[in-house]
Order: C-alpha cells, then structure tokens, then sequence
C-alpha cells in the first residue's frame, strides 16, 4: 500500500447508540504516513470501511475508549471478517483494561463455537491511568473522563508523524477536556444534545461555555441525537458527518 504524506480521517460514524439521523455509530479511519488506525470501533464499522472503499486489512491498531456498545460493538464483526479472510499481520488493539475477555464473550455470543480470537494475530494493550503508550509509529495517552464509570471511560491523546489527534470519547464536562485538547491538531469532542441536560454527556450550549478555552487548531463535533442534529444551523464549530474526510 502507498502511504499517504499526510493525515487522512475519514469518518465512518458520527451517530450515537441510537443512530440518530441514520448516522452509523462511532468511528473514525484515520490514515497517517506511517500507518492506519481506527478510532473507537461502533457496530456499524464494517460496513462503513467497506462503504468507503477503505482496505479492511491496512488497519493494523483500533483504539477503544469505552467499553460502550456503539463504541467497540463493532470489533466482533471486523474480527470475525479478519479470521475468514485468513489476517495474518499483526491487529493491536489498544483500550481500557479486560478487552480480551468481553471481546470474546461478545463473539461466542453472536458467533458460538467460532473461536474467532484464536484464529488471529492479536495484542491487547491496557490503559494505565494517565500513563502514555507507545506503539511502534503512534503514541497513545488515555485520559479519564466523566460517563458511565462501569463502562471505563477515557478520552485518549494520540500522536502520529507530528501530528496529535485529542479525542474526548463520551463525556460530561469536565476539564480533563482541556488536557485532551492542549496543543491538538484537532480535537473530536462529545456533543450529544444541544440543550438537554444528561449526565454523562455534553450539550452545545454547555460546551460553547469552554469553546474558547481548547488549545487546538480545529474542533470536530460528533455523537449527535436527534435535539442536536435539529439544531445544526446554530452550530458554530464544525461537526462530523458519515463520510467526511478532512487532511490534518
């Protein structure tokens, strides 16, 4: 495969667990020189590779930031897709602690008797809290944040050939955003509704509050339900949509 000589991200999902608007769940392709990963892996992530006309098997890391349905669902799909197809090249797969375990159940679930993880190259790296992890051309640092705590939450700071992508994953507010952010090429934030207020998450009118405040060069909204999607218009920040490729 020929690298690109800069950052490709495309967006597969931008929607939230309920697929509001017909927006698939999260995840983000991202292509740098060095190599091709994914950020959170929502159910629909398959399909939405394939939509794209993105090589499955260039992906060589996913990073998890919860272990939230529409934010890892999807790896039993692509894993399953991995194994039929014979993957031999190494996946690692970066996220909080315990991936391994409930990955498995996930699939035997959906799949009994398929021992799909047998069949792979895989490597399960765990968060530590705050504790930088380098891979072999990407840095990832997970942050806690503030959603469900059974779920793990964190947001993560990666760095790849220069550049630093800040992602908050599903958060309420909290000024750990501001450490995700700090000196960011571009930061995906959370911004669920647009005035509602639900723990766990943020609202646009909440967030606008601390717009100013991230220390990045571009902002991408995502993870929109249906309030937020209505009020779009009112939006000043640039927000995400399925299939929107933006260079870094």
């Amino acid at each position: 495969m020929k690298r690109p000589n800069t950052h490709i991200l495309t967006v597969i999902g931008c929607g939230d667990a309920f697929s509001s608007g017909g927006s698939a769940q999260t995840c983000f392709h991202v292509e740098s020189p060095e190599g091709t990963f994914l950020i959170d892996c929502g159910a629909g992530t398959l399909a939405g590779l394939k939509k794209y006309n993105l090589d499955v098997t260039d992906i060589d890391t996913i990073i998890i930031s919860h272990f939230h349905g529409d934010h890892y669902g999807g790896l039993s799909y692509l894993l399953l897709d991995a194994a039929i197809k014979k993957r031999k090249e190494r996946l690692t797969i970066v996220s909080p602690p315990g991936a391994k375990e409930k990955i498995r159940r996930l699939i035997e679930l959906l799949y009994p008797g398929s021992k799909v993880l047998d069949k792979l190259n895989l490597l399960f790296v765990s968060y530590e809290h705050e504790v930088e992890i380098t891979l072999s051309y990407l840095t990832v640092l997970p942050i806690p944040v503030a959603h469900k705590p059974e779920s793990q939450p964190h947001g993560v700071r990666i760095r790849t050939a220069q550049k630093t992508i800040g992602y908050s994953g599903d958060t309420g507010w909290t000024d750990q955003l501001m450490k995700i952010a700090a000196g960011s090429d571009l930061f995906i934030c959370e911004c669920c509704f647009y005035a509602t207020k639900v723990d766990g998450h943020l609202n646009y009118l909440q967030l606008s509050e601390h717009i100013a405040r991230f220390e990045t060069k571009h902002i991408l909204l995502t993870h929109f339900d249906e309030e937020m999607l209505e009020h779009m218009d009112k939006v000043e920040p640039a927000h995400a949509y399925d299939g929107l490729r933006l260079m870094l």
